[in-house]
């Protein structure tokens, strides 16, 4: 048997079962000091693991004394609880998969559904005390960065302090209109790479906050955040970006768009918690071990300070005839854009299916690709980039944009922040790319692509790209000819 101490708990490790026992401790945010508290600790942490991850969370377990002898769920008089689980490979946790470069656009993508499915479970909590919660840890941090100055600077973190509190103040109405909305949940909580396994090949959330309804709620992009942000750090920008991209798709873009907004705030209180906890650590360590743990609590520090003031946003649009690899670029791009984690993808194709209800993959009848429903997808995607642009975030739109008010209806929504761009290859390079599709949102096909090759497509005033040659080299000629 194998024994793990954690800050409130003991977790005994045997064979194909693990047992958590609740410490007899009181913090300021938990308090198990009577047996009484513990059991109740237990069987709430039960029901809202359960949710998410019933295949692990089995049952609260007394353990009991009868004769002087100690026995698990014997019928003595019980003298603990445990909570007992089913235990999973430790090295399939998604920080060690992380570690190992084991996140891959497969996992990211089943990452979000996950999330999502998780979300959708949640029960509603009040907007109002979180709001005025997350005030409270933003001033908490403030205080615990203030007794160390020595790893974290005091102009730097009144200056965070400040920052965050703004950025509060900013989106208070958003968050108070998102909670009336049904988007204040009582969620994880706790939602990071470590607290998230693979198991029967899929992502499974686990050890969510029991012992305070109020730390494990929020807005469900809080919930999110501490991926984005975890991912972000560990430089993953790709599976976080997918991961923010697949979530707006799943959850829903048109109740999360404008909330992207408050993902920058979101992201940097996630990121100055990890700091402290992380300083934390340092009592009793060796002088090795210190000078690591201090470096990675000034990285989190520092990464919070980058979150908290981002850029200004971009706005990118992607033409082309079908089979130029448009929305192959906008996915290999979008991760470059800053604010982290990077754009959000807007697509011609998903935003028709959509429009339709229907799967991203599901066939479409004739009349989806009439005139007029054309011109409803490009409103729609031009509605939308306005929207994310006006948060404060980047967006990258992929349609054909044969059309130029079409091409001069986008660029106009970025103004200064915009570039054009027109990707453009022959029809044999066309032709076999369309061919070789298979689970994509495009129904394009080769008809479609000879019928595109008599195209008028007017003055192109976009930035033409040789779309010809490999992925890679298309992404290497679009960096070289951005502007910033």
């Amino acid at each position: 048997m194998r024994r793990i101490e954690t800050h409130a708990a003991a977790v005994f490790l045997a064979g194909e079962r693990a047992y958590k026992v609740k410490r007899a401790v009181r913090f300021p945010f938990l308090d198990y000091s009577t047996l009484a508290q513990r059991k109740a600790a237990c069987d709430a942490e039960l029901a809202v693991n359960r949710l998410s991850a019933p295949e692990i969370y089995l049952r609260v377990v007394a353990i009991t004394r009868a004769h002087g002898r100690l026995a698990l769920g014997g019928s003595g008089e019980p003298v603990e609880w445990a909570v007992e689980m089913r235990r999973f490979d430790e090295s399939a946790t998604l920080d060690r998969l992380a570690d190992r470069g084991k996140i891959d656009a497969s996992l990211a993508n089943a990452l979000a559904r996950a999330v999502v499915l998780a979300h959708a479970r949640a029960p509603l909590a009040g907007a109002e005390p979180w709001i005025e919660m997350l005030a409270r840890v933003i001033a908490q941090n403030d205080t615990e960065f203030r007794e160390t100055p020595e790893i974290f600077p005091e102009s730097a973190a009144a200056a965070l302090a400040r920052e965050c509190s703004a950025a509060l103040d900013r989106v208070r109405p958003l968050l108070r209109a998102r909670g009336a909305q049904g988007l204040v949940r009582r969620g994880h909580g706790d939602l990071h790479l470590g607290n998230i396994a693979l198991i029967g090949g899929r992502p499974v959330l686990f050890d969510a906050i029991e012992f305070d309804p109020l730390i494990a709620s929020g807005d469900v992009l809080h919930d999110l955040a501490f991926l984005l942000m975890d991912l972000s750090e560990r430089g993953l920008r790709q599976a976080a970006n997918i991961l923010l991209n697949r979530y707006l798709v799943e959850a829903g873009r048109d109740s999360n768009l404008d909330a992207l907004a408050a993902l920058p705030l979101f992201m940097s209180v996630r990121a100055a918690i990890r700091a402290k906890v992380t300083a934390a650590r340092l009592e009793n360590v060796s002088a090795t071990e210190r000078a690591a743990i201090t470096a990675r609590a000034q990285s989190y520090f520092q990464f919070a300070r980058d979150l908290i003031t981002p850029p200004a946003p971009r706005l990118i649009a992607i033409g082309g005839l079908s089979g130029t690899g448009k929305s192959a670029l906008a996915r290999a791009l979008a991760p470059d854009l800053l604010p982290i984690p990077g754009a959000v993808l807007l697509r011609s194709d998903i935003e028709r299916k959509i429009l339709f209800g229907v799967g991203e993959t599901a066939r479409l009848p004739p009349e989806a690709y009439s005139a007029e429903t054309t011109r409803k997808v490009y409103a729609t995607l031009a509605g939308n980039a306005r929207r994310i642009l006006a948060a404060g975030h980047s967006a990258i739109v992929d349609a054909v944009f044969a059309a130029p008010e079409e091409r001069a209806a986008i660029a106009e929504i970025g103004g200064p922040h915009f570039q054009g761009l027109f990707l453009i290859a022959d029809i044999d390079t066309r032709l076999a790319r369309v061919r070789n599709r298979s689970g994509d949102a495009s129904e394009a096909d080769a008809r479609i692509a000879r019928q595109q090759d008599s195209y008028d497509l007017g003055a192109m005033e976009w930035t033409k790209i040789d779309a010809s040659g490999t992925p890679e080299g298309t992404l290497q000629r679009v960096r070289g000819a951005l502007a910033w």
